[in-house]
């Protein structure tokens, strides 16, 4: 399965799932080479006027289609088309400015002329651009002087617009120089730099002549769809049956959530126990520019792709193999690629499913403890079987407590539920899962568009788990993941552990257009407690080093994004008194990973990511670009080694890669190999320190869990 974000080149979260989506277009160029201009039809008219009526009806945010909403949303338009400012001049951006207070009143009559002529505006001067482009590149790339001390502006995004051709051929210039640099470290020549650079600016230009009116509705409409929260989308009638199609979790792929940045497939996240996750390599917010089929074929550069076009070279049948060309998330620039090799599969309820184990440690008091542990990936329910009545039907709530049973029958002393990277999945079932670790109560508050707030959680009291209990969270935690989380810590019922959550408390549905779906949003999450899960999250009662940054990833970086607010709390009672124990378990936690080689390391490399990322500037001398690349690979090896020493093991010679040994491998080979490497998995399984130090904190905490602790309400 592969899933997909927005087309558009915004950072927005809603993920638009379409992985089948290939777009087939009709050529629009005119005979002389002219593009030919787009015009909205009368579908697109009626489909807008839909729109409206529907976000002003449904939606949970309340917008005044006006004339500072027309401002926004001409803003939002041209950041959506030309987000690092290269292609519109200053000139195209004062002419549009008669739009600024007018676009309200043409929506509201179903005219969308004003989004044709400036997307006509943009596709003009961004095909010029590449077209300039492709005629002077072998010159211009064999007289480029890499000597120079110079340097490229690394995020254009608040940059002024291009005060005229001239500036913008020199900030094209730069850009062009970056690229053929990127490619002289990577080892190619001139010839084979000016060939794939030819053949990258020729996709794009062949991409803006084949663009329909519907290419040039659909990204107005979803920037204006985008004005009222990030996951309120439009989806065009193809979208819209792909959505359909992909929901059935029935496709074959690699398992991922795939959205545009800039000209790049950025992966968003992985689908747990999909073919990608398994394999381990490929990680959130690494970037994707090249795909080949097999082992053996060749790598297509997809820089400035379309992301559809792009998921359609990764997409494929079961048992067959697809290679990816990315650069690491942790990449100290962009030289920095990885090639790896991933085999489709069909992601599997089965595989998805709840799992547990046991971790023995010892405690400070030198004892040997024993920590049951129930990974949840996700929260599913297989609904046809609940439908057709199987009482085996698969949930999470079901095989959680399978577990937990089993874990307690081998002498667990406490449990840690781990939704790390859980995005999140059934309502009902995150609902259910709380209802295994209390009494009775609510679990979750959603507050709708009309302002009516509903509560659900566990009616009837049943006997239910109650020793120690800890969650483990982490910035890929979202959704249903947030309220169980929440639920349990607002209970004080459980610590939870880790790093701040997602962010994403708001509920979507999908509603049929004239043409099309849109999708909107139309409640809100709430804790018991009276927060909202919305934009914060869930805040960890002991925090873990970041693995993720919060400057990429999470919904508080999406434009539009709604805040987070309270409402009154839901009545529900405290059963341990954990926040007076927080000062001791966070000395211990100190002092314990201040010796820890894998904490250290941790440490380190996010010490090392947030300098790099602090940069504003990357220079243009290959001599200082190499010095850099050099010095990043010593410290790398350096930071690696010093984990191993502390480990009692042999410090490496170099960093390894194992994707070149697997390259050479038969698929005979690569089965074999992959069954090995699950059995010595299962054999001597590497400890994951975040979940060792988890159990720990939890074995601190056994004390806090006695029922004398039991917290009095304020």
């Amino acid at each position: 399965m592969l899933t997909i974000k927005s087309s558009r080149n915004r950072k927005f979260t809603c993920a638009v799932i379409v992985a089948l989506f290939l777009s087939v277009f009709n050529l629009s160029a005119c005979a002389d080479g002219a593009i030919k201009a787009l015009v909205p039809d009368e579908s697109h008219k009626t489909a807008i006027h839909d729109m409206i009526e529907q976000l002003n009806s449904r939606h949970y945010v309340k917008l005044s289609l006006n004339d500072e909403l027309s401002g926004r949303l001409l803003d939002a338009f041209l950041d959506d088309l030309d987000p690092n400012r290269l292609f519109l001049l200053k000139s195209d951006i004062a002419e549009f400015q008669k739009y600024r207070s007018t676009l309200d009143d043409e929506l509201k009559k179903s005219d969308l002329s004003a989004g044709f002529f400036i997307f006509n505006r943009y596709r003009e001067r961004m095909t010029t651009r590449m077209q300039d482009i492709l005629d002077t590149l072998a010159a211009n790339v064999a007289a480029m002087d890499f000597s120079v001390k110079e340097d490229i502006e690394l995020d254009r995004t608040k940059a002024k617009w291009p005060e005229n051709k001239a500036e913008a051929d020199e900030i094209w210039r730069k850009q062009i120089k970056n690229r053929v640099l990127g490619l002289r470290l990577a080892d190619k020549d001139n010839d084979a730099i000016v060939e794939l650079l030819s053949k990258r600016f020729k996709n794009q230009i062949k991409r803006m002549n084949q663009l329909e009116s519907e290419d040039a509705f659909q990204i107005y409409a979803n920037a204006f769809a985008s004005l009222y929260d990030p996951h309120t989308d439009y989806f065009s009638p193809r979208i819209s049956e792909n959505f359909q199609i992909n929901m059935s979790l029935k496709l074959e792929g690699i398992g991922a959530v795939l959205q545009m940045e800039d000209d790049y497939t950025k992966v968003v996240r992985l689908v747990p126990a999909g073919p990608a996750d398994k394999e381990g390599q490929l990680q959130p917010a690494d970037r994707i520019i090249g795909v080949a089929q097999g082992k053996k074929g060749e790598m297509q550069d997809v820089i400035g792709w379309r992301l559809d076009d792009v998921v359609d070279l990764i997409r494929g049948a079961s048992g067959s193999f697809v290679r990816l060309e990315v650069i690491p998330a942790i990449a100290k620039s962009d030289e920095a690629r990885r090639e790896i090799l991933i085999e489709r599969n069909e992601v599997k309820l089965e595989d998805q499913s709840a799992k547990g184990e046991m971790i023995d440690i010892t405690g400070s008091d030198g004892e040997v403890h024993h920590v049951g542990v129930i990974d949840v990936p996700t929260f599913y329910l297989d609904f046809e079987a609940y439908r057709l009545g199987d009482t085996e039907f698969r949930s999470t709530t079901r095989d959680v407590h399978r577990i937990l049973g089993e874990l307690l029958s081998q002498g667990a002393e406490g449990i840690i539920i781990d939704l790390r990277d859980n995005g999140g999945g059934s309502l009902a079932e995150a609902n259910g899962m709380v209802g295994l670790f209390i009494e009775s109560g609510p679990t979750v508050q959603i507050r709708q568009s009309n302002a009516r707030v509903l509560k659900e959680g566990k009616r009837r009291s049943s006997p239910y788990y109650t020793g120690p209990l800890a969650v483990l969270i982490n910035r890929m935690s979202a959704s249903a993941s947030e309220i169980f989380a929440g639920a349990i810590q607002d209970y004080q019922r459980g610590l939870v552990i880790g790093t701040q959550s997602f962010g994403k408390g708001t509920v979507q549905s999908v509603n049929e257009l004239s043409h099309g779906q849109l999708k909107l949003t139309e409640s809100k999450f709430y804790r018991i407690s009276g927060d909202s899960t919305q934009n914060r999250g869930v805040i960890p009662d002991i925090a873990f080093p970041p693995l993720y940054s919060k400057e990429d990833i999470g919904e508080s970086v999406l434009d539009n994004a709604l805040h987070w607010d309270r409402i009154p709390q839901a009545n529900h009672r405290y059963y341990f008194d954990l926040k007076d124990g927080l000062a001791t378990l966070q000395r211990k936690h100190d002092k314990r990973i201040a010796k820890d080689p894998e904490f250290q390391f941790l440490q380190e490399q996010i010490h090392v990511i947030e300098k790099l990322r602090s940069k504003t500037h990357l220079s243009l001398n290959i001599d200082l670009r190499k010095k850099e690349r050099d010095e990043q690979k010593v410290q790398q090896l350096a930071m690696e080694n010093r984990r191993r020493v502390a480990k009692g093991e042999e410090p490496l010679e170099a960093l390894e890669d194992d994707t070149t040994a697997e390259l050479a491998m038969t698929e005979e080979e690569l089965e074999a190999k992959a069954e090995k490497d699950e059995q010595d998995k299962d054999k001597e399984k590497e400890p994951d320190p975040l979940l060792t130090e988890a159990s720990h904190i939890l074995v601190d905490a056994a004390p806090y869990f006695e029922p004398e602790r039991l917290a009095r309400r304020p």
